[in-house]
C-alpha cells in the first residue's frame, strides 16, 4: 500500500470539532432569535396603539367626538371611521377601544408578543 505525502483533506476528529462547533453556536442563536421575534411582535403592537391614537386623534378633530364603537379598528370592509384615517391593524396583533365622549382608551396585544399595552387620554397617553 502506498501513501502519499501530498494527499490533504480533514482528518474525523477536525470534522467532528467543526460540528460540535456548529453545534454549540446554533444552541445560543435560536433562543436569542426567538427572544428578538418576541421583541419585535411588541414593539409593533406599540406602533400600532401610538398609530391608532394619532387616527383616532385625527377622526376627532375632523368629526368632533371618538368613534363611538370598536369597529373602527377592526379593518371590516364598511364602517370602519379610523381607517379613513389611515389606520390598519397589524395581523396578530389584537386591540380593544373605549370611547369616553372626551376621551378614549385603548389596549393592544400580539399573540407573538409579550407585552400588553394600554392609551389612555385621561391619563396621557401610553401607559
Amino acid at each position: 500500500m502506498k501513501t502519499f505525502k501530498s494527499e490533504k483533506g480533514f482528518t474525523l476528529i477536525e470534522l467532528l470539532v467543526v460540528v460540535a462547533i456548529i453545534g454549540i453556536l446554533v444552541a445560543i442563536a435560536i433562543p436569542q432569535f426567538a427572544n428578538y421575534k418576541k421583541q419585535a411582535n411588541d414593539g409593533k403592537c406599540q406602533s400600532d396603539i401610538h398609530n391608532l391614537a394619532l387616527a383616532a386623534e385625527s377622526y376627532y378633530a375632523t368629526n368632533g367626538e371618538y368613534p363611538v364603537s370598536a369597529t373602527g379598528i377592526t379593518s371590516s370592509a364598511t364602517s370602519a371611521p379610523l381607517e379613513s384615517s389611515g389606520f390598519k391593524v397589524s395581523p396578530g396583533t389584537s386591540l380593544s377601544f373605549t370611547n369616553a365622549t372626551t376621551t378614549f382608551s385603548a389596549t393592544c396585544y400580539h399573540s407573538g408578543g409579550t407585552k400588553t399595552f394600554t392609551w389612555n387620554t385621561a391619563s396621557g397617553g401610553l401607559q
